[in-house]
């Protein structure tokens, strides 16, 4: 008659080893030691994101073409963020491909360098103009800065009837240039002295001085825009500006593999 074993062999097999969820239950559990974690991680993520700042000269890629803007495309940037454009227009492309077919190429960190502040908007209630210079002729500006629903039927955006109307107050636009030079923009002493007569002669058609503004504003466009020669208007200033977006950069020239690091 067979009888039981009283000393068993043991059981040698090897304990299971921890999960890993198993093992992340030791910081749920443990409050400092988690914060430590957290803390680690995130310092190791700082220095990856901060360090190689600190060896590079500059975060903007170079692109030809970019310059600082004429005082009269300024004085019309001044009126465009006094009007809340930008409440409803945004001025970047994004890298989508619905945006760059309908808009144009995606948007360059370099072509808003010199913008205090910057104007990328987040709404788009109406289209995105960072390529809407010279889509359009000064006419058609005009006539949509009067009444919008002439020239776009469906738009909801209100008409300024009154830039034409207005005259441009220059007086002060040699201050602007100086601040916006302490702000890094690149205008010279030479662009700030002549700020009052580089803004009338970029608003008019055949300047004598048109020579000398586009040295200092290469790519400047000179005429009249608001189609009224006897008058320096807020129209002028605004329309100068509006078509003076996305018009700095030739794309065709442009190297999009250039400034890769």
């Amino acid at each position: 008659m067979a009888t039981a074993n009283p000393n068993p062999a043991p059981n040698l097999a090897p304990a299971p080893k921890p999960t890993l969820w198993a093992r992340h239950a030791f910081f749920e559990k443990n409050s400092i030691w988690l914060l430590l974690g957290i803390l680690l991680v995130i310092s190791i993520g700082g220095l990856v994101e901060i360090v190689p700042l600190f060896y590079l000269k500059s975060t903007i890629e170079k692109v030809s073409g970019v310059r600082p803007w004429t005082p009269l495309e300024l004085a019309g940037r001044n009126i465009y963020v006094r009007e809340g454009c930008y409440n409803c227009h945004s001025q970047q492309i994004r890298p989508l491909r619905d945006e760059v077919e309908r808009y144009g190429h995606y948007s360059l960190a370099a072509e808003s360098m010199y913008d205090r502040p910057f104007q990328w908007g987040s709404k788009r209630t109406g289209p995105d103009l960072a390529r809407l210079g010279n889509k359009y002729s000064d006419e058609w500006q005009r006539q949509h800065l009067v009444d919008p629903r002439s020239v776009v039927p469906g738009s909801i955006m209100p008409g300024y009837p009154f830039l034409h109307e207005t005259r441009l107050d220059a007086a002060n636009i040699g201050d602007d240039l100086k601040v916006n030079a302490i702000l890094g923009v690149p205008y010279s002493d030479e662009m700030i002295e002549k700020a009052v007569a580089d803004l009338r002669t970029q608003a008019t058609t055949d300047a004598p001085d048109a020579d000398g503004l586009q040295q200092r504003y290469p790519g400047a466009q000179v005429r009249d825009f608001d189609g009224n020669p006897q008058a320096l208007t807020e129209a002028d200033a605004l329309i100068a500006y509006l078509q003076a977006l996305g018009t700095m950069v030739d794309f065709k020239l442009y190297d999009d593999k250039a400034n890769v690091r």
